[in-house]
Formats: C-alpha cells, sequence, structure tokens
C-alpha cells in the first residue's frame, strides 16, 4: 500500500509539472481527482477521514471571495475599467503603467485569477484597435496581477492557504507584504517598459472611444461589501464565515439571478485543492514526509532560510505550480514559524513570474487572449518575466531578512 501511495503522489505532482496527461484532454484538476478517488477506494484515505483531510475553511473562504468577485463584475466595473486604461492608448507607456497599478491593485483585494479572466479580452479589443502590440500589457497585467496578489491574504490561491493554515492576521500580514508586493509593481513597470520598448514606441492609430455597461450604484454596493469585508478581517469572526456573510448578502438582488453569480465560482479550481488536501493526507499517513522534514532538519536544511526559500519557490512555482507547492509544504512541514509563512506567501507569489506556467493568472491571460487570436509564447514571457521575478525576489528577500522575519 505504502508504495502504491508513493507512486500516486509522484503521479499527481508529475502531472501539476506538465498540466497534462499526453494522448488525453484531462487538466490538473481531473489528474488530482482521479487520484484522490482511486486512494479513498484502495483505503488509503478512510471514508470517515476525508473531512479532517479536506480544509473546508479554505474551500468557503475562497468560494465566497469568487462569489464577491463575481458581483464586482456583473456591475460592470472589471469591463470599465479595462475600456478607460485601452482609453489612454495615446499614452502607451501612462497606458501600461494604469495597466500594472490598476490590475496590481484588485489583484490584491480580489482573487487575482478572476480579475486577470476579465480584463483580458476587453484590453486586447481595444489594444487591437488602436494598432498596438498588445503583449506587452498582456505581460504587464499577469505580471501585476501575481505581485499584487502578494500584498494580501486574499490576492491569490495559495495566499488564502497560507492565512488559514497558520491563522496570520489579515492586517499584520498586509503591513508585512506591501513594500515587497509594491515595490514587485515598479519592478514590473520598469521590465517590461524597457523589454518591449521596440513595441511602446509604436504610435497607436484613432478608434471610436468604447462603452460598456456601469452600473454605478452596483459597483457602490460592491465598494460597501468589499469594505464590510475587510473591517470583518479585523475581528475574531472567522475569515471563511466573514467571507460568506457578505457573499450572501451580495446574492440578494432585485435584478442579477443568483445563477449568474454561482456560475462564476471557479469549481476546477475548488475541486484541485480539495484533492490535492486528500492526495497529500494520504501520503502523510505513509510516514514518509515526516522522516524527510527530520532528516532535513538533522541537516539545516529546512526552508526557513530566505537562501533556501527563494529557490524552492522559484523551483516549485515553475514546475507543479503555486498552489500545489503550498498545500504539499503546509501538509508535510508542521510547525512552521511565522515569518516563514509570510515568506512562503510573498516568495511563492512572486515566483509565479518568472515564466507562462508559473501562475495560474499567467496562464488564464495567455488563454484568453488567444481566444482574440493574440497568441503569448512562452518565449515572450519570460524576456520580462525572468528579470521581473529575480529582481522582485532578491528585494522580497532582502526585506524579510532585514525585517527580522526569516533569517539569510
Amino acid at each position: 500500500m505504502t508504495n502504491l501511495i508513493s507512486v500516486l503522489f509522484g503521479i499527481t505532482y508529475l502531472g501539476m509539472a506538465l498540466g497534462r496527461v499526453p494522448g488525453l484532454r484531462i487538466d490538473r484538476a481531473g489528474i488530482a481527482l482521479v487520484v484522490a478517488v482511486v486512494l479513498v477506494a484502495v483505503g488509503a484515505v478512510p471514508g470517515d477521514a476525508m473531512g479532517e483531510a479536506i480544509h473546508f475553511p479554505t474551500l468557503l473562504l475562497l468560494g465566497g471571495l469568487m462569489i464577491m468577485s463575481a458581483r464586482v463584475g456583473a456591475s460592470g466595473f472589471y469591463s470599465a475599467v479595462a475600456v478607460w486604461i485601452a482609453a489612454q492608448a495615446g499614452r502607451p507607456h501612462r497606458l501600461l503603467a494604469l495597466t500594472i497599478a490598476i490590475g496590481g491593485i484588485l489583484s490584491a483585494f480580489l482573487v487575482n485569477d478572476i480579475v486577470v479572466f476579465a480584463m483580458t479580452p476587453l484590453l486586447c479589443a481595444g489594444l487591437s484597435a488602436r494598432n498596438l502590440d498588445p503583449r506587452p500589457f498582456l505581460f504587464g497585467l499577469a505580471a501585476a496581477s501575481n505581485a499584487g496578489s502578494a500584498a494580501t491574504l486574499i490576492g491569490n490561491p495559495q495566499n488564502i492557504l497560507i492565512g488559514q493554515a497558520g491563522a496570520l492576521s489579515f492586517w499584520g500580514y498586509f503591513a508585512d507584504a506591501a513594500i515587497p508586493s509594491v515595490a514587485a509593481l515598479f519592478i514590473s513597470y520598469g521590465c517590461v517598459a524597457y523589454v518591449w520598448r521596440a513595441s511602446l514606441g509604436t504610435p497607436p492609430t484613432d478608434a471610436p472611444t468604447e462603452t460598456v455597461a456601469f452600473d454605478r450604484l452596483q459597483v457602490g454596493v460592491c465598494g460597501l461589501a468589499l469594505a464590510v469585508l475587510l473591517i470583518l478581517f479585523g475581528s475574531p469572526l472567522p475569515r471563511e464565515i466573514s467571507a460568506l456573510l457578505v457573499a450572501a448578502c451580495l446574492i440578494i438582488s432585485r435584478t442579477l439571478p443568483t445563477r449568474q453569480l454561482l456560475d462564476e465560482i471557479d469549481v476546477p479550481l475548488l475541486i484541485l485543492i480539495a484533492a490535492l488536501f486528500v492526495i497529500n493526507d494520504a501520503f502523510a499517513r505513509t510516514g514518509f514526509p515526516e522522516q524527510a522534514v527530520h532528516i532535513l532538519a538533522d541537516y539545516n536544511l529546512l526552508p526557513d532560510r530566505v537562501s533556501s526559500l527563494v529557490p524552492i519557490s522559484l523551483l516549485l512555482s515553475n514546475t507543479i505550480g503555486n498552489v500545489p507547492a503550498v498545500v504539499m509544504i503546509l501538509k508535510v512541514w508542521h510547525g512552521i514559524p511565522e515569518g516563514t509563512l509570510v515568506g512562503l506567501a510573498i516568495l511563492s507569489s512572486l515566483a509565479g513570474n518568472l515564466f507562462l506556467v508559473g501562475s495560474l493568472a499567467n496562464l488564464i491571460v495567455a488563454e484568453r487572449a488567444s481566444v482574440q487570436g493574440i497568441h503569448l509564447t512562452f518565449r515572450d514571457h519570460a524576456k520580462a518575466g525572468v528579470p521581473i521575478t529575480i529582481l522582485s525576489m532578491l528585494v522580497a528577500g532582502l526585506w524579510l531578512w532585514i525585517g527580522g522575519y526569516m533569517p539569510m
């Protein structure tokens, strides 16, 4: 049984790295779901222990945030912002700066995957209509979504996982992570502006001003809901209950069907995380992870130092993905110091900018752009992604060391 569990665990994370099974149309969520079901079927995880293996508060928090972000999208806010940004095409460098700034800010307080999903197609359409190369702006949006999401514990799925597992203070983490996150936004602008300077120097053509439906009242309601949520995050109320409470209030509407909001929940992502909880629980039951942690501790090789956590974050985020990597680390390594959890949240988010496969937000931008006929290649992304990641992680690493969060 132990050998079978180990093999299935290896197959899972090989699938996470490849993204699919060659010859089949099964993605990461499908791979994880199939393996989890097999492990439960063979008794590697008893059926009555599945509830303990899956951390439901994390899934509930993520689901609540998805509903809130869906309500923001339904109000027309994302569309209006994307169209307004594209209208600044007469000054490409200003357009790039706005794309990165707004994308980063929205990604900090609304799940970054949903932000880029909503904004990408409208940016593509607006930029193409003005004869501008959309690639630098789309790469800027992706980089900003990763950098901005590092600032809070609700910016991306892996930070939600870390915040819940470590019971980290929402505002305490924000105070710790805001500076390296903002620095990463400036670095993203500088690198994209330099690498794509030829494209940004192309004069745009005139195009009719686009208009989108924009309900100011609904946007105001969503803004108030976000403010209430952030206040609740500073209260003793559990974060998942706070998110669900706000989401429940936003579902109540005279004009917006409930199904429309629920359809925006990223069910495959929730399935992926739940299945990974089960798979990692089965592997933990073999005793191998605990033994490995003890061995690493004996040789002082645990990633509780900046010099070790940086390369591990880069490697895992750009192979198996930052969400699967964080699930695995949290399951096998118990008693992680709070400073290391802060470092893991920041560095795993910033590491997603290295390659196109480094984060789900990158892949969403690429997939949504391809529907518009714009192809974002691995090489094109790496031209700016590599320097952005190296510089931003260097700054973040120094910040974590100087601030006393982690030793060097």
